[in-house]
């Protein structure tokens, strides 16, 4: 691994030593030198023999959390895993899942760790909690504020993209997987608002900031456009929110007679979660508070 000068490595580090935060500048040194920052979702939308196919060796994937959503055997190639913190400090550590996580990668091409947070209820691990991983902090909190969606916590994916496209890279940023789709194997949490991330990488994709293999590429209603060359582009975009509109009422109307049918069997729901056990993180949360 390439070395960091030492004025720019650390970033009001607490005095025990245990996290380790990097300055933008320090930021940009280490990942200045790959070609393509590939962003690779947990997601049965993502190719990889495409990506492996069309990208050269010079390019940076990274993952997060729990690959083995995607890896089925250890990775050879440049990357890196971004730990996504909880209340109880990193996902992947609480749970007793680093040392499977980071069974998938090894050797000089793995630059190592980096546990973020995107919330100020999210709690850093400790350098030494990764199974001896090189790892790095970082303090995206503050980035997304007054972006984010009030009652709304950003994912791991949205973040970094932003993050890294602000660090403004000379190689290119590219999301593979990000289809905010629930899947028949994965669901989708409702904590994140996926209509706005949508919304926002795909016009920093359009701005030509980011790129999206099988998000803009794939859209049809650039196809529409290109039909109808004659037609603002305002008009498309009003003519399709009108019919997206009209959809969403009739599917909330299939909703409500939903909620009224399932009624009786969600107040018997309801009785037997209450003698369900506390998860550890209500615990946590309930001993943290006395």
């Amino acid at each position: 691994m390439e070395a960091i000068p030492s004025d720019t490595q650390t970033m009001a580090a607490p005095p025990d030593g245990g996290f380790n935060f990097l300055t933008p500048e320090a930021w940009t040194a280490l990942l200045s030198r790959y070609s393509h920052v590939v962003l690779v979702a947990n997601s049965e939308a993502v190719d990889f023999k495409r990506l492996r196919r069309e990208l050269p060796e010079t390019a940076l994937y990274v993952f997060f959390n729990n690959v083995y959503k995607v890896l089925d055997e250890p990775f050879a190639g440049h990357a890196v895993l971004f730990a996504r913190s909880g209340v109880m400090g990193a996902n992947i550590v609480h749970r007793h899942e680093a040392a499977d996580v980071l069974g998938f990668f090894a050797g000089d091409d793995f630059l190592g760790v980096v546990n973020i947070r995107v919330s100020p209820e999210e709690n850093f691990s400790e350098e030494g909690r990764f199974e001896g991983a090189k790892t790095r902090h970082l303090d995206l909190t503050k980035m997304l504020v007054d972006l984010y969606p009030v009652g709304k916590i950003a994912t791991s994916g949205f973040a970094v993209a932003l993050w890294l496209a602000e660090l403004q890279l000379p190689g290119k940023i590219l999301l593979a997987g990000f289809s905010a789709k629930r899947s028949e194997k994965w669901k989708v949490f409702d904590v994140h608002d996926w209509t706005f991330e949508q919304i926002f990488l795909r016009l920093f994709a359009r701005m030509g900031t980011i790129s999206m293999m099988g998000g803009v590429d794939a859209s049809p209603y650039a196809a529409i456009a290109r039909r109808f060359p004659q037609v603002p582009p305002i008009e498309i975009a009003m003519t399709a929110a009108e019919v997206l509109s009209e959809r969403l009422h009739n599917a909330n109307s299939q909703i409500d007679r939903l909620m009224s049918v399932t009624k009786s069997i969600r107040a018997i729901e309801g009785f037997f979660r209450r003698f369900k056990p506390k998860t550890r993180k209500q615990r946590f949360l309930e001993k943290s508070k006395e």
